[in-house]
């Protein structure tokens, strides 16, 4: 049974990854629900999808993820298929800055840069 097992694992890794991840993302683990989203907005073992990638980066940023926060922000920002709102955009922005994230930040400062400001 174990050799039949570590056979599995051995053929289909990437497979058995994605429905374990899958699996704790449902369960509510942020960083699990990022991992999904990041794999389905680059087609990393699943079909890529844009509009699944967003609600498995809302789902994470909900429960405090950084990273998802800023990919949601983004993919708002590229006019991908999301639910953020206008005004949600710089809590996402902000949320994701405060841990680090300097793209972030960096985007905060485009946005609201004064015209006067050089």
């Amino acid at each position: 049974m174990a050799i039949s097992f570590l056979l599995y694992l051995a053929l289909y890794y990437e497979a058995f990854h994605v429905h374990l991840t899958l699996a704790y993302a449902h369960l509510g683990y942020a960083t699990a629900q990022h991992s999904i989203g990041q794999r389905y907005l680059q087609g990393n073992a699943v079909t890529k999808c844009e509009d699944t990638a967003m609600k498995w980066f809302r789902k994470a940023a909900e429960r405090g993820h950084p990273h998802s926060s800023y990919n949601l922000a983004v993919g708002k920002l590229k006019e991908m298929a999301t639910d953020v709102e206008d005004g949600e955009l710089e809590g996402l922005l902000s949320r994701a800055a405060e841990h680090g994230l300097k793209e972030a930040q960096d985007i905060l400062d485009h946005l609201y840069k004064k015209p006067d400001d050089s």
